[in-house]
């Protein structure tokens, strides 16, 4: 459940170095004598809302292996890791996408993820937990769900998604500080340190409120993996692959920053739905089962 929480997290952080950084040099040009120039605000927040979406997607493959510290098979070591580099391959050629890199990271729980710039370049790694914990047509099912995710080209669909919200919340944070600068703290000529301010601020809360959309985004993206899922190896392993994730079920303890591309999903309720990444498992299940 790891990787769009990561690249969420990623992806503000970029944007809000961008924007000081474009405030400070005064790099914008969507200020004129009259105000607001809001087609030129417009472009600007374009090409910098898509251009910190597409840095972070660049970023996700290193970032990921860091984050969980994953440790990618070179060399199997034994018939286990020999085993999944075979297996991902088998499913790679199946799914027609390049071979990814495969990793397993140090975690007692059942999880693993995919993530990475492209289909031919991309990361598919697995927890120790998840090895030690399920069987091997268990263990199938969870890699061909993330290799779906590899195959459906999620990460970079997510990346476009991305970068329409970050046009938005930085096109929207600009407009809010420029009116709260002009009304509330009266600066009559340019713009004043409240502008900066309440842009900033504007530009953090709407990027949180923001991220429900990715989220929902995600959410339907997982019953599209399971059910590729059940496709690369079948819908009888997937749904026991599930089940073996429910009654293991535990906080996730990747990163949190990370905690949306790995496959368990999160348990939370109430308006916490709205930020979860993952359906809830008795819903994928109930899916499968309904193919």
């Amino acid at each position: 459940m790891s990787r769009i929480f990561y690249f969420l997290l990623t992806n503000l952080a970029i944007v809000l170095v961008l924007s000081i950084t474009m405030s400070i040099f005064g790099i914008g040009g969507y200020l004129d004598a009259n105000g607001i120039n809001y087609q030129g605000l417009l472009v600007f927040t374009a090409c910098f809302g898509f251009g910190g979406a597409f840095i972070s997607l660049a970023l996700s493959k290193w970032t990921a292996k860091k984050m969980s510290g994953a440790q990618v098979i070179i060399n199997p070591n034994s018939a286990q890791e020999r085993w999944l580099l075979d297996i991902v391959a088998h499913q790679a050629q199946q799914a027609n996408i390049g071979m990814p890199e495969v990793a397993i990271f140090p975690s007692s729980q059942l999880n693993a993820f995919a993530t990475g710039m492209s289909k031919n370049s991309s990361l598919v790694a697995v927890s120790q937990g998840l090895l030690n914990n399920m069987t091997r047509e268990e263990a199938e099912a969870v890699l061909a769900h993330e290799v779906s995710h590899i195959a459906n080209g999620d990460m970079v669909t997510l990346t476009l998604i991305q970068g329409v919200v970050n046009t938005f919340v930085m096109f929207l944070s600009r407009v809010i500080g420029y009116t709260v600068d002009k009304v509330v703290f009266k600066t009559r000529n340019g713009v004043g340190p409240g502008f900066y301010i309440t842009m900033i601020f504007a530009e953090i809360i709407l990027g949180i409120l923001a991220s429900i959309i990715v989220m929902w985004f995600s959410r339907q993206r997982e019953f599209r993996a399971d059910f590729g899922g059940a496709k690369l190896s079948s819908k009888e392993k997937m749904i026991s692959a599930l089940e073996k994730l429910k009654s293991y079920y535990q906080p996730s303890d990747l990163p949190k920053q990370m905690a949306a591309f790995g496959v368990s999903g999160n348990k939370n309720s109430g308006l916490m739905d709205l930020f979860s990444s993952h359906p809830p498992l008795d819903k994928r299940i109930e899916y499968l089962k309904n193919l």
